[in-house]
């Protein structure tokens, strides 16, 4: 088979010149420039609310939070989109142009005195009302919108311009993610810099020239993005996946009478003759049983859609379906993520600003972790993973299960640091009112919880879209969106419950997080209290971690068994240390003319 001919089999829509790093270059532009303002609102807009729009402590942080999780929660729409009825590469645009027209209607209204509260604020609300009120939510509402659709279908589109299947481009795969994450920091960094800078001095009377920047840069991202159209692979959408999983439950509901047979090779497949250039099989698991009548074909019945469904489509549910721990486990680290950028600024706002003579804005100390993730990202894809990957033979260095428990460990200590930080800075701020700690104490839990999050972010993203089936890839990216959603809005729910429960048992009757004034909150002990969660959620991911079994390309196994024969076998006995079991070194494969690919790689001893 020649060079050509073979690499058309890994996937036939493979057109010379598109593809590969080339084309992701015009999305990471996009990622730079679109987050630099994202981010920048996501650590400034509870100052906004709190001293421009004159909300009150807990419901600035609620609406950052509200706000940030539904854009997240709106990503599934973005991904369902994408594979369903658009390419992910048109989602884009279209969801793009809605965030350029939010920013736009935030920058308009930031800069009319008639649609903002007048200026002292003398008096603390919970939200706008009226002309002004539906002028602000709606322009919330569209940025949730456009944000979220995109979040859905881009991560998806970069990592279809690699071939997985394709030794040749894995490992570019596998570097993928981590140049994703680096291009979304280093437009973070440049946001919570030079836009907090601008939109918060002097005196927070900037805020419209902060969101004009935000929007200006959007529109350059999505400008670029349009730019690269002739580079990129474009996947045709596959049809719905949603009505691909409610077949498999309704007709699996319908057989349920039915007797399994003894051997799962019995159960309905369409045969490798017409597979050989479609999707790639998915071999049974033992995992929900029960799923597995949906592929029993009744005696005198036709195979048709609705009457039975095949092992792979089969699979593809039980994917997904052990999929939802992994995304639940990881909802408290996004819980613990908000408050970095809701109490953690509000406490920066009342701390010392100077760095010498410089006054520096309090939305701008997650530069600090910023900067080391700029830094780190490169080492960690450059010299740790190819050091690791001879060790391991996974592609990737460690499964994406390790690097995100890697993560969760180190957002609890964060929690914990931010916890003994706020003792130190409430007792001196008592103690004397005009001269309070540097601003930069907050760096601590910046700094731990911004390693945490390269570690989780990239991994759930990797982990989402290799295990996803082929129809449902931005849909299963979004899923990293959707855990960062229920995280956002599960802190507004503890910030009204703990408020509510520790104002009937505290002597003074007031809650934790009452008023503006958090030197007489009890800011430490919520903070305590996402910490102790943290460690217990930990325990709670390991657990599912090590339940969890990889997907098995049924097509792979086959051509690795007996080529991986004699390989070094797992490093550990516990699955959730387990590296990838024999054949799983890509380079490896390619050398012995296997064809491995990461998604094989990935199967642990457990997994088989």
């Amino acid at each position: 088979m020649g060079e050509e001919e073979a690499e058309n089999v890994y996937n036939p829509l493979k057109i010379k010149g598109k593809g590969g790093f080339k084309a992701t270059s015009f999305i990471y532009a996009l990622l730079a420039l679109e987050n630099m303002g994202f981010v920048a609102n996501m650590v400034s807009l509870v100052i906004y609310f709190s001293y421009r729009l004159c909300f009150d402590v807990a419901p600035a942080a609620n609406t950052l939070t509200n706000l940030m999780g539904s854009t997240f929660l709106l990503s599934i729409l973005g991904g369902f989109i994408s594979d369903t009825y658009i390419n992910r590469f048109k989602t884009c645009l279209i969801f793009g142009t809605i965030e350029v027209v939010a920013c736009a209607m935030m920058t308009y209204q930031a800069h009319n005195p008639n649609l903002l509260p007048k200026e002292p604020c003398l008096k603390a609300v919970n939200g706008l009302e009226g002309g002004m009120g539906f002028y602000f939510y709606s322009s919330l509402c569209l940025l949730a919108v456009g944000v979220g659709g995109v979040r859905g279908a881009l991560p998806a589109l970069g990592a279809d311009q690699f071939d997985a299947r394709d030794p040749k481009e894995a490992k570019g795969l596998a570097s993928y993610f981590n140049w994703l994450m680096l291009s979304t920091v280093s437009g973070a960094l440049l946001g919570v810099t030079v836009i907090v800078w601008v939109a918060t001095n002097p005196n927070n009377k900037n805020w419209w020239i902060g969101f004009l920047i935000t929007t200006t840069g959007a529109f350059l991202g999505y400008t670029c993005l349009a730019f690269g159209s002739p580079f990129y692979r474009i996947q045709v959408p596959g049809g719905s996946p949603l009505v691909r999983i409610a077949e498999v439950i309704v007709v699996a509901t319908k057989n349920r009478g039915l007797s399994p047979p003894e051997s799962h090779s019995e159960l309905y497949e369409i045969n490798e003759k017409d597979a050989e250039f479609a999707e790639a099989k998915i071999a049974h698991t033992e995992q929900f049983r029960w799923l597995d009548k949906a592929a029993i074909l009744p005696e005198n019945t036709d195979p048709r859609q609705w009457k039975v469904c095949t092992v792979t489509q089969v699979e593809e549910v039980k994917v997904l379906t052990r999929m939802l721990p992994i995304i639940g486990s990881t909802i408290i680290m996004n819980t613990c993520m908000a408050q970095l950028q809701t109490f953690s600024v509000e406490q920066g706002y009342i701390m010392n600003p100077h760095l010498g003579s410089f006054k520096v804005p309090a939305a701008s100390i997650p530069a600090i972790p910023l900067l080391f993730m700029v830094i780190l990202i490169p080492i960690y894809d450059r010299v740790f993973v190819p050091f690791v990957r001879k060790f391991t033979r996974h592609p990737f260095g460690i499964t994406q299960l390790q690097r995100v428990g890697v993560g969760l460990v180190l957002s609890a200590l964060s929690m914990a640091a931010a916890a003994l930080i706020e003792v130190k800075r409430k007792h001196y701020s008592l103690k004397n009112p005009s001269k309070s700690i540097s601003l930069f104490w907050l760096s601590f839990q910046y700094g731990i919880f911004g390693i945490a999050d390269m570690f989780t972010l990239v991994g759930l993203l990797e982990f989402f879209y290799k295990e996803a089936p082929a129809g449902m890839k931005a849909l299963s990216t979004s899923f990293t969106w959707i855990s960062l959603s229920f995280g956002y809005f599960l802190s507004s729910i503890f910030v009204e419950v703990i408020n509510s429960v520790t104002q009937k048992i505290t002597p003074s009757r007031q809650g934790w997080l009452h008023g503006k004034l958090l030197d007489y909150n009890n800011l430490n002990l919520f903070y305590w209290f996402l910490s102790i969660l943290s460690v217990l959620n930990f325990f709670n991911y390991l657990y599912w971690a090590n339940w969890y079994k990889y997907k098995k390309d049924d097509k792979l196994i086959k051509a690795t068994t007996d080529e991986a024969a004699g390989a070094p076998q797992s490093m550990s006995g516990v699955p959730f240390l387990k590296t990838a079991a024999a054949g799983e070194d890509v380079s490896k494969a390619s050398e012995n003319g296997g064809g491995a690919t990461p998604g094989a790689a990935e199967v642990s001893k457990e997994g088989n």
